[in-house]
């Protein structure tokens, strides 16, 4: 079952999308009868839908399998209210942390497994939402920015970021893009956030994204692994572009998510055990 939500941000509103999952597992331990928390998290100028409805086929699949996901516009995008070209990267994280507040509150949630899903820039925004929120317990980055500012320049061109600078905005497909966005770009490191995170992180890329380079998720992982506390795989998909558009890339692209979300439960089960 799918319902349609807002969720109030100061004085704007998040446009968001609620999947409850398909039937309540039975689990043994102090969180039983409670199910995992996912968050997806759309990139730059994106919305909940996804290129080719890439978020609405995750969110109704890990639904189908047990997951309360949650899939939300950040202002300005979709059918959120607000300027996406006003707010920042800032904004986003704490537009994260809004959705995040609304979703544990829902019943039978289980704080324990919460996950944020972040693509693209929205990768940026999960991982400094994880790095500085104790809730987040998991962490999946499908083709994740490395360097938020240079990376999105290379997106719209220098040439439009020269002009947001003069003129105080320019237009990218319709979005009014201000300094105050590309300086927010500039003021966070990803590579150097997650390293604060210490739960669990998959990284997929595919190796014919053209936006994002592949390298990126070798990078995340050699970081990852300095860490004292948390494990990290990696899933490169060969031929895979940005949005994983095609049918096979997709499919794997859910797989090898579900998978992974899958795996981190029955270990929480496995260590809850243990504690009992």
């Amino acid at each position: 079952m799918e319902r349609q939500i807002t969720i109030k941000y100061g004085k704007e509103t998040i446009a968001a999308s609620l999947h409850y999952p398909a039937e309540t597992p039975l689990k043994e331990g102090r969180c039983k009868n409670r199910v995992p928390l996912v968050l997806i998290c759309h990139g730059f100028v994106g919305s909940r839908i996804g290129v080719d409805r890439l978020f609405v086929t995750t969110a109704r699949e890990l639904a189908d399998a047990g997951y309360l996901v949650i899939r939300f516009d950040y202002l300005g995008c979709g059918e959120s209210t607000g300027s996406y070209g006003r707010e920042g990267l800032a904004s986003m994280v704490a537009q994260t942390k809004a959705v995040l507040d609304y979703g544990i509150s829902c019943s039978d949630v289980d704080p324990t497994q919460v996950t944020l899903i972040g693509h693209s820039l929205g990768g940026a925004a999960a991982v400094v939402t994880a790095a500085a929120d104790r809730r987040v317990k998991n962490l999946v980055l499908w083709s994740s920015v490395g360097y938020p500012f240079s990376d999105i320049v290379k997106i719209t061109g220098r040439q439009l970021y020269d002009d947001a600078v003069k003129f105080g905005h320019s237009d990218y497909l319709g979005y009014e893009l201000t300094p105050v966005f590309f300086e927010s770009l500039a003021a966070y490191q990803p590579f150097q956030e997650v390293s604060k995170f210490q739960g669990n992180v998959l990284v997929v890329h595919g190796t014919s994204d053209d936006v994002i380079p592949v390298d990126y998720a070798f990078l995340y992982q050699k970081v990852l692994w300095t860490r004292h506390e948390g494990r990290c795989d990696k899933e490169i998909i060969f031929q895979a572009n940005h949005t994983y558009s095609s049918g096979e890339h997709r499919a794997q692209l859910i797989k090898t998510t579900k998978e992974w979300l899958d795996g981190q439960e029955t270990l929480q089960t496995q260590w809850q055990n243990w504690m009992i």
